[in-house]
């Protein structure tokens, strides 16, 4: 799906300081993201804090995007969980009209085997209106999704178009990229590989930086699917500190922090998360002012 390479955002949800939801906030922060020249926009991954939101709260915020994006980028909804049933009764009942692709995490806690990921991912692959991106992030679901079991599950549903992969380990990436079928998508979901990956054969990054960063993020990964890595290798090098910077206290305090930097949002988080100290504030800020970004 060629509309998914490049950049997409993985959206914060902004909360006003008494932490109930600031959609001017959102609001503006897709505008931002649109006019900084980002592919396309991920609603409700793990950046949104939707494991805080109420479902009134996450209609909310989807209607919020849907409205204010009018149209304009391609949209992907992220649709996850550790119980399948619960997921699957989900995916044939949410109205997706606005959305071109799920995106769905591997099941957290249970910790299931390959085979019982490779069950999962089938079982609401079939469920599925839309095509699916598996998202394999063995830092937060404790369990990781090997190749072989991605490369499985790509070329035995049509409905799998692709993965995002945030093992953090680029031999693993690569591994995806030499042996995915044509057409499968292999996104980055670490900011500090996103680069890397599209020089190793991938298509690009479901980005948390690049939502503070936009201008600069998305022109990267654009010269480097031009093949213009010395420009591309400049930015990369550019951003490297901020992405220390926005996961140094944990997502998404830190890219709030960034955000608030730039007077899109603020930086409210909801328990058990905690903004990001003051120091660290400091610290972007100094970044900000000394890059220019």
């Amino acid at each position: 799906m060629q509309e998914l390479k490049g950049t997409g955002v993985a959206l914060a949800t902004p909360f006003n300081e008494d932490l109930s939801l600031d959609l001017n906030g959102l609001g503006e922060l897709v505008e931002y993201n649109i006019s900084g020249g980002v592919d396309y926009l991920v609603v409700m991954g793990t950046t949104a804090e939707n494991a805080t939101l109420t479902s009134a709260e996450k209609d909310k915020v989807i209607a919020k995007v849907i409205e204010v994006n009018a149209g304009r980028l391609p949209l992907v909804l992220g649709v996850g969980g550790n119980n399948t049933t619960a997921l699957i009764e989900e995916l044939k009942t949410r109205d997706f009209t606005d959305f071109k692709a799920i995106l769905s995490v591997s099941p957290y806690y249970n910790r299931p085997t390959q085979a019982g990921i490779y069950a999962h991912y089938l079982a609401i692959a079939k469920a599925s209106p839309l095509p699916i991106i598996l998202y394999n992030v063995p830092g937060r679901t404790g369990s990781n999704v090997l190749p072989e079991t991605v490369i499985k599950l790509a070329n035995n549903s049509e409905n799998i178009i692709g993965v995002k992969e945030a093992a953090g380990d680029l031999a693993q990436m690569m591994r995806l990229i030499k042996d995915r079928p044509d057409g499968f998508l292999v996104l980055s979901g670490d900011d500090l590989l996103a680069l890397p990956t599209v020089s190793a054969g991938g298509d690009g990054v479901i980005s948390v930086l690049a939502q503070g960063l936009p201008g600069v993020f998305s022109e990267m990964m654009k010269q480097g699917l031009q093949s213009n890595f010395n420009e591309a290798y400049k930015k990369h090098y550019t951003l490297m500190p901020a992405v220390d910077l926005i996961f140094a206290e944990g997502n998404p305090a830190g890219i709030k922090a960034l955000l608030a930097s730039k007077k899109i949002c603020n930086d409210s988080v909801r328990l058990p998360l905690v903004p990001a100290t003051e120091t660290l504030k400091q610290n972007i800020a100094t970044y900000l002012s000394e890059t220019g970004l």
